[in-house]
């Protein structure tokens, strides 16, 4: 429990000091460079902000990592990008160096990559690589290892052949069964897993490029990735605005990957899904990933034709409205109904979340419930 000390100090942070703040705390300290960190952002409009010269952002940069944790330093970032315009931030070596790497911060970077000048693109790289290594470690396992138990557990028969009977399966499913008198188990229910084919499913990844989808962008590249050295799944990576990008050849360099982005611009989600759909051979084995605030550039009834031929062909139809930590954005819910209506429910997911819709799309089972889970 805090102190009645520090719960004013925390309040005199918040209301930021003005007279009608009603603390009357005085700051020191530690406690004194987070408030004028604070002011430069919050309060610039009243007491100059950050000014003009890339040594005072630099030196800001610096004062919030030092003096908040790395998940406030990346809000405080991104205020910063939205409050102030810091766009020179990305464009000076030392400010990159200085500031916190996340998600934004990339996102930012490849969204300006066109514009970044050649003396701060060795840094902005380094940025990039050093995010998307910090994910691949924090995601990598448990993809693999969500699909891989997916792609078993979907293999398994009721009616195996003898030399196809996992028996330890087998045995714990039949525990029920056992025969003290013979002391035996007798096996009701036999567990096995079928032959299996060199691609067990095809992943297509269909991906919204417009600004707002940025987060969604890097961390679509980054399970892409994942998804594409397991020789098990078949990936595509498709990226689209009001043209189309087929980035599936860059797959095994993400970094390359994202810098070929190029984010915002309009939306033609149907030429995208058409370009989609000649990719597809084997429905039954596909699993199609939309990733769109559903903001229709381009033909509205003739994305839907195609949506609703996809899904009676048998592909597993998934549509995110975010693939990212902040949930659902502004999206057209009137589409999102109407892909409801095919029984594609159209719902934001967290990375985090993502090896397990993976898993639930390869079992085929109905994400209409794997929605309601995660709302």
């Amino acid at each position: 429990m805090i102190s009645d000390n520090e719960a004013a100090r925390r309040w005199r942070l918040v209301l930021g000091g003005d007279e009608a703040d009603g603390t009357g705390v005085s700051l020191g300290g530690a406690a004194l460079e987070m408030d004028r960190a604070l002011q430069a952002l919050y309060d610039s409009d009243k007491r100059g902000g950050l000014g003009s010269s890339s040594p005072s952002v630099a030196r800001w940069l610096g004062d919030i990592r030092e003096y908040f944790p790395s998940s406030v330093v990346q809000v405080m970032q991104r205020d910063a990008f939205e409050r102030l315009d810091m766009k020179r931030m990305l464009m000076e070596p030392e400010m990159l160096e200085a500031a916190q790497p996340s998600v934004h911060l990339v996102a930012n970077l490849i969204a300006l990559a066109g514009s970044i000048p050649a003396r701060t693109r060795d840094t902005a790289r380094q940025v990039v690589r050093h995010v998307v290594d910090e994910l691949m470690k924090r995601l990598t396992e448990p993809t693999r290892q969500a699909v891989h138990g997916a792609l078993n557990r979907s293999a398994r028969n009721r009616r195996p052949r003898h030399n196809d009977i996992d028996w330890p399966r087998t045995i714990r499913a039949n525990l029920k069964n056992y025969q003290p008198d013979y002391r035996t188990i007798v096996p009701e229910i036999r567990i096995g897993y079928g032959r299996r084919r060199q691609s067990m499913r095809h992943v297509v990844l269909c991906i919204d490029q417009s600004g707002s989808m940025a987060a969604s962008v890097v961390y679509s590249a980054i399970f892409g990735a994942v998804l594409a050295t397991m020789p098990a799944v078949d990936t595509s990576l498709v990226l689209f605005d009001t043209t189309v990008v087929d980035l599936t050849d860059q797959l095994d360099d993400p970094i390359d990957l994202l810098f070929s982005t190029r984010l915002g611009g309009g939306t033609d989600i149907n030429r995208a899904v058409g370009y989609c759909q000649q990719l597809i051979r084997s429905p039954q084995e596909t699993i199609f990933v939309l990733i769109s605030d559903l903001f229709e550039g381009g033909v509205e009834e003739q994305f839907m034709r195609r949506a609703a031929s996809l899904v009676a062909s048998g592909v597993q139809f998934v549509t995110l409205l975010a693939l990212s930590d902040e949930g659902a954005p502004h999206y057209n819910a009137t589409l999102a109904a109407q892909l409801a209506t095919l029984g594609v429910p159209a719902f934001a997911c967290t990375p985090d979340r993502f090896p397990e819709l993976m898993a639930a799309a390869i079992q085929r089972e109905d994400l209409r419930d794997f929605a309601a889970r995660t709302s």
